[in-house]
C-alpha cells in the first residue's frame, strides 16, 4: 500500500524508512513543486494536508493522517466531509509544548520580563517602575476543553489560579478546572477571567468568536492569549483593547493572515507579543507526532480501527 506526503515539514527520510520497514507501507514522496494530481490517483493514503485541487484526483483514498491537532483545512476541500475517506489527526502529540507556551507569554506580561530585557541591553538596574503581578488567586478562562486546553488548566492550577472554561461538548471539567460551561456563556466566562486562553479548533462557528463585546466583559488589565488558530480573536477589536489599556496585554502564536503582512496594526500593538505559529515546536512535539503516524499506520495495515478518528462534519 502506498501514502503520499503531502507536507514539506514531515520528510524525514529515517522516520519514513522505519516505520516502511516496521509496517510494510511505502511512502511517496514528491520532489519540492513536482504536481500530486498524478502521484494522489495511485495512492490509498495521505499525510499532510489535503488540497481542494487534488481530492477530485484522489480515486483510491480512504485515509487522511493530517500532521497537526487542527483540521481546518478540511473545510477548503469540497466533497471531503460527504466521502467516505477517513480522516485523523495529531491530537495529543502538541498540547504539552502549546501549554508550555502559553505560560511563557503570561508570565513574560506578568514579570515585566521584555522590559528588563531592555533594561539589560542598556546595563539599567531597577524595577520601581514597573508594574509586576502574581498569578496565584487569579482566574484562567479556557475557550476549548480539549487536550490543549486540559494541558493548559494543569499547569494554571500548578500556579494556584482558579479555571474556568467553555467547550462545544459536554465534558467534564477535571484537570483541577472548577467548571465547563457551554458555549452560549462565553460572555459569563470572559466576565470571571483574569486571562482568557483560546485553545479552541478553527470551524464556521469559532471565526471571530472573541470579538468587541467579549473583550469589553473582561476585567480591566487582563490579558488574551491565542494559541489555536487565528481569526476566532477579531485583531481588529484586540488592538483597539490594547490601545486603550483594557488589556494589560496578550499574546498570539497565531494569526488571521500567516506570515503577518508587514506594516499589520499587530506589529506595533502596545504590549502584544506574536509568535510566528511556533507554540508546538519541540522535539517532543516531533517525537509523538512520528509516534501517533507510526501507530496509525500499523493500525491501518492491519485492519485496525485508527487512533485520533476526527468527525469531518464537527471538524474535530
Amino acid at each position: 500500500m502506498k501514502m503520499l506526503v503531502l507536507s514539506p515539514f514531515q520528510r524525514d527520510p529515517d522516520r519514513l524508512a522505519k516505520i516502511e520497514q516496521e509496517h510494510g507501507m511505502q511512502f511517496i514522496v514528491p520532489a519540492r513543486g513536482e504536481p500530486t494530481a498524478p502521484l494522489i490517483a495511485e495512492v490509498e493514503a495521505v499525510y499532510g494536508m489535503l488540497g481542494g485541487d487534488d481530492y477530485p484526483h484522489a480515486k483510491k483514498l480512504r485515509w487522511v493522517q493530517s500532521p497537526s491537532a487542527g483540521v481546518e483545512w478540511m473545510w477548503r476541500v469540497p466533497g471531503l466531509q460527504d466521502s467516505d475517506v477517513t480522516v485523523t489527526n495529531m491530537r495529543g502529540a502538541h498540547a504539552a509544548t502549546i501549554a508550555e507556551h502559553t505560560f511563557a507569554f503570561l508570565l513574560t506580561h506578568t514579570r515585566a520580563l521584555r522590559a528588563y530585557e531592555e533594561h539589560q541591553r542598556e546595563h539599567k538596574w531597577g524595577r520601581g517602575e514597573l508594574a509586576m503581578s502574581g498569578l496565584k488567586g487569579r482566574t484562567m478562562g479556557i475557550i476549548g476543553f480539549g487536550n490543549i486546553g486540559r494541558a493548559i488548566a494543569r499547569r494554571a492550577t500548578g500556579f494556584e489560579m482558579r479555571v474556568l472554561a467553555v467547550d462545544a461538548e459536554p465534558v467534564p471539567p477535571g484537570e483541577g478546572v472548577e467548571e465547563v460551561w457551554p458555549l452560549d456563556r462565553l460572555n459569563d466566562l470572559c466576565r470571571e477571567s483574569d486571562v482568557l486562553v483560546i485553545s479552541a479548533p478553527m470551524t464556521p462557528t469559532s471565526r471571530n468568536m472573541v470579538k468587541a463585546e467579549q473583550i469589553r466583559h473582561l476585567k480591566r488589565g487582563s490579558y488574551i492569549l491565542q494559541m489555536s488558530r487565528g481569526a476566532i480573536v477579531n485583531e481588529a477589536a484586540l488592538v483597539d483593547a490594547l490601545e486603550e489599556g483594557h488589556l494589560a496585554g496578550a499574546g498570539l502564536d497565531v494569526t488571521e493572515t500567516e506570515p503577518l503582512p508587514v506594516g499589520d496594526p499587530l506589529w506595533t500593538a502596545p504590549n502584544l507579543i506574536v509568535t510566528p505559529h511556533s507554540s508546538a515546536s519541540s522535539q517532543l512535539t516531533t517525537d509523538l507526532a512520528w509516534s501517533i503516524l507510526s501507530e496509525n499506520v500499523g493500525r491501518y495495515m492491519r485492519g485496525e480501527t485508527l487512533m485520533n478518528l476526527v468527525d469531518k462534519k464537527r471538524g474535530w
